[in-house]
């Protein structure tokens, strides 16, 4: 009879959060800023059909680094939970909340439950109604949900923009400075140019589906 080999459950968690932070950290991070108009969206991203920020109800946006299969999937879920809600019950009871909670719980029974964990993190931005404070959810590999405020920094350098966002934002900022802010704390972590970056807002100029996709060249004097 063969003796099955133990491990640790302590080591088998440090194993398996080592494994999905390296997996995220070959990815592309991405920032979300808060400015006097609704939520910026930014990252580098080469590709032009490959996108890692989207939209996912009228007022809510859904942005994944890591693994793109992973967080492709986590976003067709969330889109479909978001669809079921507004149609069953109101449009008014989707909320940013409700959504990043769905996927703090799924990405933490993923973590716990199967043997290799899902490597990516994931922001949702939420513009609010009144013109009060927006949301930015960000959820960790392991279902772990944090509440920021302002400005938040998803990815490998996460760490690092937002120590470069602290210095840069301020309140009140417009969508230009927003922008800038955002470039700007790219450039200083990674110390060059973007290879191409993917932008995108939640604005209520908009109307009521405020996503949209930004043309970058808009911005050639950053």
């Amino acid at each position: 009879m063969t003796i099955p080999f133990y491990v640790a459950p302590e080591q088998l968690v440090r194993d398996k959060a080592e494994f999905a932070r390296k997996g995220i950290a070959r990815g592309r991070s991405i920032v979300g800023v808060d400015y006097s108009g609704g939520v910026l969206l930014l990252g580098e991203n080469p590709s032009t059909a490959l996108h890692k920020i989207s939209e996912v109800y009228d007022r809510i946006a859904f942005a994944g680094v890591g693994k793109y299969n992973e967080f492709e999937t986590l976003r067709k879920a969330g889109i479909r939970q978001a669809d079921l809600m507004g149609y069953l019950y109101s449009r008014d009871d989707v909320t940013a909340m409700g959504l990043a909670t769905a996927f703090a719980q799924t990405l933490g029974m993923i973590f716990t439950r199967d043997p290799k964990p899902f490597e990516v993190e994931v922001l949702i931005a939420e513009i609010s109604e009144d013109g009060d404070e927006h949301r930015l959810f960000r959820i960790s590999y392991d279902g772990t949900l944090y509440d920021e405020r302002n400005f938040v920094a998803i990815g490998g350098k996460a760490e690092q923009l937002t120590e470069a966002l602290e210095e840069l934002w301020h309140e009140g900022m417009s969508l230009e400075e927003a922008f800038t802010a955002g470039v700007e704390s790219f450039r200083r972590v990674e110390g060059r140019e973007s290879e191409g970056w993917e932008a995108a807002v939640l604005d209520d100029s908009n109307g009521r589906r405020a996503f949209r996709r930004l043309d970058v060249d808009q911005f050639t004097e950053v």
